[in-house]
């Protein structure tokens, strides 16, 4: 036995400290499945003071941490480390308070994402992003990936509202993160900080009326192109839709035959536009964006006749990754945002890609602000398709940088986009990046080797962003 696990059993109540390796095996990875290690233990504690405790043990053996939410990530940001323990904050479960005349609720990291909007329901408030996976992902996970959701286009992903943070250091120091702060904006800079500057304990969200109404209105195109011709054509016309999805054929037909809600099958795309505000707003922009589906050459267009019709029709949208996920043993999904105008051609992109790859793709995202979630459909089973397959997600991610967007938008990078990281960012952006990581973390023990890769390793990649056609800067050297 390690000192570090003999120190942590002899200083943790019992029960706290998890070793044994079948159970260990269940925290072998989060989402992502591709990638698994059992780590070193788990420790799952109670309090403050355990965790005060765990860290000071790990300080002392140079033993690296990785924060655990809910494991419902999808970039590898919570994977375990073979000589590392897995902190996992789940037991950190209440919600504080609500204060219905500030429209704020704090809670704890470890309540999941619904839970908050089910509680503020009594003061007709609700919390506004909803990631898909919003019934089991926790609040302190959506503001280490900076989580959106369906309805980020109009209210904002996880950074735009949270009001404060409270962190554990790695020396065991709390400290809160708020936005009456003067100086430099530390709050967001913990939004989607994926593990490696503190060990999030609390966080306090921003709370909105619920409107009046909301009506989704659901197009069909024959033609991807019209469809996302129709999202610009809708935010050119200064209409900002509560949420704004689009679906291509391949993930209309997975999604319909698992919900079952009527969704058209004969449709090559398929936008899905929410409204909402007060009734008399509501149904004008109903006409107005239906004016503009019928001018982009929608094939047909239903509009939700009450509240439930409204959120079965989210349903399907909502559950595309499970449905897509009965159509083959493994499927890899991918985060890329572009600019909106950029839609069509990426996607057009995309199916010449899946044609060389020869494997198929279902496209699912926020078509309003550009976040693309293509999942790559293959079988782990068969040698060399994983390979494969992140080689084409990688090429993918190149696309979303080569039409000026980016390679995450609400996943993170965890260990999947690492490499990704060196296409995107210069040597320099890289190194100011690990000067980050270094104010917070001098001994690197909080989640290593996550978000941001080593330059050494971009040169052995060959894939050092260069600006200006230079070549790679001389900073390579030092590492």
């Amino acid at each position: 036995m390690s000192k570090v696990i003999k120190n942590l059993l002899h200083n943790l109540p019992k029960g706290i400290l998890i070793t044994d390796k079948e159970q260990l095996v269940v925290f072998e990875s989060d989402g992502l499945s591709a990638y698994r290690q059992i780590p070193l233990a788990v420790a799952l504690p109670t309090s403050i003071e355990q965790i005060k405790t765990i860290l000071t043990i790990c300080r002392k053996y140079n033993t690296p941490i990785v924060t655990r939410g809910a494991g419902t990530g999808l970039s590898g940001g919570a994977l375990p480390l073979e000589k590392g323990i897995l902190l996992v904050l789940s037991k950190f479960n209440k919600i504080l308070s609500i204060d219905p005349l500030q429209r704020i609720a704090q809670v704890e990291v470890g309540v999941r994402n619904i839970q908050i909007s089910q509680a503020a329901a009594n003061y007709n408030l609700y919390y506004a992003p909803d990631p898909s996976s919003q019934i089991a992902c926790t609040i302190g996970g959506n503001v280490a990936e900076n989580s959106g959701g369906v309805h980020c286009l109009k209210y904002g992903l996880t950074v735009n509202n949270v009001l404060a943070v409270k962190i554990l250091t790695i020396e065991g120091e709390l400290l809160e993160f708020n936005q009456y702060q003067d100086g430099i904006d530390l709050l967001a800079l913990i939004n989607g900080s994926e593990g490696l500057l503190g060990i999030i304990i609390e966080v306090t969200v921003k709370l909105l009326p619920k409107p009046p109404k909301a009506q989704l209105i659901m197009a069909g195109f024959a033609e991807t192109v019209q469809c996302a011709n129709a999202v610009t054509n809708i935010i050119e016309q200064g209409i900002i839709p509560a949420g704004l999805e689009m679906m291509d054929k391949f993930a209309i037909e997975a999604a319909e035959a698992f919900v079952k809600i009527g969704y058209p099958l004969d449709a090559q795309a398929l936008l899905l536009c929410e409204l909402d505000g007060d009734e008399t707003q509501v149904k004008a922009d109903i006409d107005k964006v239906s004016e503009i589906l019928k001018a982009a050459q929608a094939t047909s267009i239903t509009v939700s006749i009450n509240e439930k019709h409204r959120l079965d029709l989210w349903q399907g949208r909502k559950s595309a990754f499970p449905a897509v996920g009965r159509l083959s043993p493994d499927y890899y999904c991918m985060d890329g945002t572009i600019p909106r105008h950029r839609l069509a051609d990426v996607l057009a992109k995309m199916n010449e890609l899946s044609e060389i790859y020869q494997l198929r793709v279902a496209n699912v995202f926020h078509a309003g602000d550009g976040n693309l979630h293509p999942l790559i459909l293959y079988d782990a089973n068969k040698e060399g398709e994983l390979e494969k397959t992140e080689e084409f997600g990688q090429k993918i991610l190149e696309l979303c940088i080569e039409v000026g967007g980016t390679i995450t938008g609400e996943h993170g990078v965890g260990v999947e986009k690492l490499d990704s990281m060196c296409v995107q960012f210069t040597a320099p952006e890289l190194d100011t990046f690990h000067g980050i990581k270094k104010v917070f973390d001098q001994q690197e023990l909080l989640n290593p080797g996550k978000a941001v890769p080593t330059l050494n390793r971009c040169a052995e990649l060959g894939k050092m962003h260069v600006h200006n056609n230079q070549l790679p800067f001389p900073e390579l050297e030092r590492f």
